[in-house]
C-alpha cells in the first residue's frame, strides 16, 4: 500500500458503498415500515441500530476497497490479476448487497433472500481470503461485515419462519 493517503480516492471509495446503501434503502423505505410490525426472532435489535451498523460497515467496506485500489501491483501480472480479482469480487458483493434489501423488504421473498445472503457471505469471505494477499488490513476491516451478515442471516430466516 502507498504510504501517502490519497484523500480524494479514499472519499470516493467510501462514498460508493454509502451511495449503494442509501439507494437500496430509498427503494425499500416503504417496505421497511411494514417490517417494523412483523414478528422477529429473539435478539432482533431495535430498528434504529440498522442504519448505524450499515453506515459503519459501508465505511469499512469503502476503506477496504481503497486499500485494494491503491495497491501497487508493480506491473507484475500475477499481482495485477490479484488486484483486479479483488476489485471484481468487491463490485460483485456490493451488487449482491444492494439487491438483498430489495429482495427481502420490497418483494418479501424471505427464503430467496436468505439464499442470496448466503451467496453474499461466500463472496465476502472469498474477498477476505484473496485480499489478505494484498493487505491483511483489508481482511480485518471486512470481519465486522461478515459477522453482521451472519447475524442478518439469523434474522432473515427467523422472519421467514415467524411470518
Amino acid at each position: 500500500m502507498n504510504k501517502k493517503i490519497n484523500v480524494i480516492k479514499l472519499i470516493v471509495a467510501i462514498a460508493i458503498p454509502l451511495a449503494v446503501g442509501m439507494l437500496s434503502s430509498f427503494i425499500t423505505k416503504d417496505a421497511m415500515m411494514s417490517f417494523n410490525a412483523m414478528k422477529k426472532p429473539p435478539l432482533a435489535p431495535p430498528g434504529i441500530l440498522f442504519p448505524i451498523a450499515w453506515t459503519i460497515l459501508y465505511i469499512l467496506m469503502g476503506i477496504s476497497s481503497y486499500i485494494i485500489y491503491v495497491y501497487d501491483a508493480k506491473n507484475d501480472t500475477s499481482s495485477l490479476n490479484l488486484k483486479n480479482k479483488c476489485l471484481s469480487l468487491y463490485a460483485i458483493q456490493l451488487i449482491f448487497n444492494f439487491f438483498w434489501s430489495i429482495i427481502f423488504f420490497k418483494f418479501k421473498l424471505y427464503i430467496f433472500a436468505f439464499a442470496w445472503l448466503i451467496i453474499l457471505w461466500i463472496l465476502v469471505f472469498k474477498l477476505m481470503w484473496e485480499s489478505k494477499k494484498i493487505s491483511k488490513v483489508v481482511s480485518y476491516l471486512l470481519i465486522p461485515y461478515l459477522a453482521w451478515m451472519a447475524f442478518a442471516a439469523y434474522l432473515n430466516i427467523g422472519v421467514a419462519i415467524l411470518n
